[in-house]
């Protein structure tokens, strides 16, 4: 749904210094990711200026190899180039660091749970038109965006509304492929997806779509986004009227077990 970001010089550069670093300490991404507590694909992202380096593994990074500062300091020049929408950049920083994350749509599949023939028809279809190059550049980084969810220690809820497959965004292919995808998410541990059915006499989430996620530090955050705007909540106050109304959609939803039971009928009806 939102731009992802794109390569930038910065990133390239610190990614760099992080490689040096690393192979002075004798140390290989396999060996060097365990010891940050970060996936070895996210160091390889890092390291070749695909990823934004969290401020977490820039601290993490300096302490196992004994960056003398260098790594604070070139982090502090980092900058994306304009494939990350403005709005969106502090809540995608927070993302990396989320112990739980939550998320209601109603408009689209989020974009953590999009299949790579979802997202290319979301981006053929956008407005103004797109370049091939350009679709080819945002496709890449909506999926790498999607390594999010190979972290075992984050808790995942994902409640959609049942007209989002019922729509056939890219025709019965895709639509197909995409409730597959979805089954097989499901299927872990610390993935909840939940379908809120078309038909439902109560609804909390009426004001538009909305996601939440909680720090390490046990903090929360809301983030709200329209066509061309986002807003990152950190109002206490407004943080728990969203979380009262999650945790009333949860209630309203069909059940974990219950919806992956209707994905199935969805899938077997197409």
């Amino acid at each position: 749904m939102t731009d992802e970001p794109e390569y930038s010089e910065s990133l390239k550069s610190f990614g760099e210094v992080l490689k040096v670093l690393r192979k002075r300490a004798g140390l290989t991404q396999e060996q060097f990711a365990p010891m940050v507590r970060y996936s070895v694909p996210m160091v390889a992202s890092i390291e070749q200026g695909r990823r934004f380096p969290p401020p977490l593994f820039v601290e993490r990074a300096e302490s196992v190899l004994d960056g003398l500062g260098v790594l604070k300091a070139a982090a502090k020049y980092l900058s994306r180039r304009p494939g990350l929408a403005n709005w969106f950049r502090q809540w995608a920083q927070l993302e990396q660091e989320a112990i739980a994350l939550y998320t209601y749509e109603c408009r689209l599949i989020p974009g953590l749970l999009q299949t790579e023939a979802y997202a290319r028809t979301l981006f053929t279809e956008k407005l103004p038109p797109m370049g091939d190059e350009q679709i080819e550049t945002q496709l890449a980084a909506r999926l790498e965006r999607q390594e999010l969810l190979q972290r075992p220690n984050t808790a995942y809820s994902f409640i959609l509304e049942e007209h989002l497959l019922l729509r056939g965004l890219g025709g019965k292919d895709v639509t197909i492929e995409l409730i597959d995808h979805l089954l097989e998410l499901a299927s872990q541990r610390n993935i909840e997806i939940q379908i809120m059915p078309v038909r439902r006499e109560r609804h909390a989430g009426l004001d538009g779509p909305m996601r939440l996620l909680e720090t390490p530090e046990n903090r929360w955050f809301g983030y709200c986004e329209g066509q061309e705007s986002g807003q990152l909540i950190s109002d206490p106050k407004v943080v728990s009227t969203l979380q009262m109304r999650y945790a009333r959609m949860r209630s309203q939803a069909l059940s974990p077990e219950e919806s992956l039971s209707l994905l199935r009928q969805m899938r077997g009806a197409l």
